[in-house]
């Protein structure tokens, strides 16, 4: 096997929700078909999502399988990873114990900037009946984690907004144009899960001095804006609402949407994938990490703006810590406005260094696959 120059993968997902899963697992086959030449399939239960994430994926090259049940009788890859601790089909699972030399076996784990991590990265777990051993892979933004995704390419690819990412407003309500004596707009994207922060945010920006041109992407943070609006919404669409302007953004594809964060002066992010995207293109963010029952997820907030707030000065850190974690539910979200406004340009200086910085690492896909060659 370990002759095997180009070694073959398969990737197991299972879609659970706001397709972050899908998104994470597509951008992870396709830069390592791309640039290390493994042989990739795409073992996912719900495919429908790539066909918005990925709409040229018919070029990559790929395999993408639907992923029902028990799979029919094939032959297990060189490398094979269970994304986010979804289950093996049980049939693949023997066969790989039955294979002369069992593949590599990886756990592709979410991402955190808990201490934890570095600790657990890369352990074996033997299986308690095959003769499989499972290594778990962190995602992480220190030495001794796997990294973070992030193609050769990236700044690129980022360079510009490709020609239709942008839609132009639809006329509503009797305007064709959104006018304003504020002068220049603070562009912002906005993408979160459902936040009861965003009614509040919203008001402050439409009775402020400042113009702020939102936009809004589609699914929940559009059903949110929607709600708060009172009135139709549709993609598409903008509203002028005192100094905010809202643009109802079309939902974009990975590679358009990582433009849109590019051409931000501040970024709403949620959950892993986004967070990762809005650091690369050095940007000032906002994280909106994934609620759990037990607050685990304040948890880890407070491990990300620990390590994010470590080189910056005390005022902005304060701003920082008070605006993210009001907007995870641990503050008033108006209040903390102001003082996070005036941080921005500390933040949008702060920005590439910190990218540096958690780059020196290496990238995911590539410790990985340094990862795997050692263990064939």
């Amino acid at each position: 096997m370990s002759s095997d120059l180009n070694p073959s993968c398969d990737i197991f997902c299972a879609v659970i929700d706001n397709l972050g899963d899908a998104g994470v697992c597509w951008r992870l086959a396709r830069q390592l078909a791309r640039e290390h030449g493994w042989r990739v399939r795409l073992w996912i239960d719900d495919p429908s999502p790539l066909e918005k994430l990925a709409p040229d994926r018919q070029t990559i090259p790929v395999e993408v399988q639907r992923w029902q049940g028990d799979l029919p009788a094939i032959q297990p890859a060189n490398v094979v990873i269970e994304a986010f601790a979804c289950e093996l089909p049980a049939a693949y699972l023997a066969a790989m114990a039955a294979r002369p030399r069992p593949p590599v076996w990886l756990n592709l784990e979410y991402l955190s900037a808990e201490e934890w991590v570095a600790g657990c990265h890369a352990l074996p777990s033997p299986h308690p009946r095959l003769p499989l051993t499972k290594y778990f892979f962190f995602p992480g933004f220190v030495h001794g984690t796997g990294g973070l995704l992030r193609e050769r390419d990236f700044a690129t690819h980022c360079a510009a907004p490709r020609a239709g990412h942008f839609v132009p407003p639809v006329p509503k309500n009797g305007f064709h144009e959104v006018t304003s004596t504020l002068g220049e707009a603070l562009e912002i994207s906005l993408f979160c899960y459902n936040n009861p922060a965003l009614p509040a945010l919203l008001k402050t920006w439409r009775d402020g001095k400042e113009l702020v041109r939102c936009r809004v992407a589609d699914g929940l943070p559009r059903q949110q804006v929607e709600d708060w609006l009172g009135e139709s919404f549709p993609t598409g669409c903008q509203h002028l609402r005192g100094a905010l302007e809202l643009h109802a953004q079309p939902f974009l594809p990975q590679d358009g949407y990582d433009q849109l964060l590019a051409a931000s002066q501040l970024n709403f992010v949620r959950g892993e994938d986004s967070l990762v995207r809005a650091q690369w293109v050095e940007r000032p963010f906002v994280w909106q990490a994934y609620r759990q029952v037990n607050g685990a997820h304040h948890a880890k907030l407070d491990a990300l703006l620990d390590r994010y707030c470590s080189a910056l000065e005390a005022g902005t850190a304060a701003a920082t810590r008070a605006f993210w974690r009001a907007w995870n539910g641990q503050g008033e979200i108006a209040s903390g406005w102001p003082a996070f406004r005036a941080a921005l340009p500390a933040l949008k200086a702060h920005a590439p260094s910190w990218a540096r910085q958690i780059t020196a690492h290496g990238d995911l896909a590539t410790n990985l696959v340094k990862f795997c060659q050692s263990k064939l």
